[in-house]
């Protein structure tokens, strides 16, 4: 029987870890909540139960906290999209799970929507500078490639559909809606995120993607 021995290393690797988890979740809420620009770092520290100085020990500075969490929440949606396993499912449904999968992954995670945001309003300096985004979200396309060709030879849809494209399409599509819905109740009158409207909402989504890639 072999008995594995644990190494000093170890636990001060699991408790660094932690640690570091316990401050990407805990700085995740403090940017969503209140941008950047206002966001504390003693907060941070607060909510996430360590040392400010371990933050900065970790990762340097605001900015490279900010990017840190950018890339964790980009992690996060790409890992979740991978357990939908597209390639796997006729070409139709691929299309109608993804659009159904990024509606709902916008709405249970709304922090992911207001950091885009703030990303965006400073025109994304951060995401510029991180090659782990890049590196998330080029195996997402070439699924899409994978699933538009696969399609297309069926006979179900229609060539020359690009995969960057589509999904921008598909993600602006509950972006806008999500993230302007006070905006949008406002000026319509109506209750756009009551479940009826939501509903609504998802299958328009849906009618317009597949209105677009399907052969007719």
């Amino acid at each position: 029987m072999t008995v594995e021995i644990e190494t000093p290393s170890e636990p001060r690797s699991r408790d660094a870890d932690r640690s570091q988890q316990a401050i990407l979740l805990a700085s995740r809420d403090e940017f969503a909540e209140h941008g950047l620009g206002g966001a504390r770092m003693d907060r941070i520290a607060e909510r996430a139960g360590v040392n400010k100085r371990l933050i900065y020990y970790y990762f340097g500075s605001k900015d490279a906290l900010f990017r840190a969490v950018l890339e964790h929440s980009y992690a996060g949606i790409r890992q979740a999209e991978q357990q939908l396993h597209l390639t796997d499912l006729n070409p139709v449904e691929s299309i109608r799970r993804l659009v159904e999968f990024t509606w709902a992954y916008y709405i249970d995670h709304p922090e992911f929507i207001t950091l885009l945001n703030s990303a965006n309003l400073h025109q994304a300096r951060h995401l510029g500078k991180s090659e782990r985004v890049l590196e998330m979200n080029s195996p997402l396309i070439q699924t899409l490639r994978e699933v538009l060709e696969r399609g297309r030879a069926e006979g179900q849809f229609r060539g020359g559909v690009d995969p960057m494209q589509l999904y921008i399409s598909i993600a602006g599509l509950a972006y806008f809606y999500l993230s302007n819905n006070h905006t949008l109740s406002a000026i319509f009158g109506r209750d756009l995120m009551s479940p009826k409207a939501r509903n609504e909402r998802l299958s328009h989504m849906t009618d317009v993607i597949l209105g677009y890639v399907l052969t007719s």
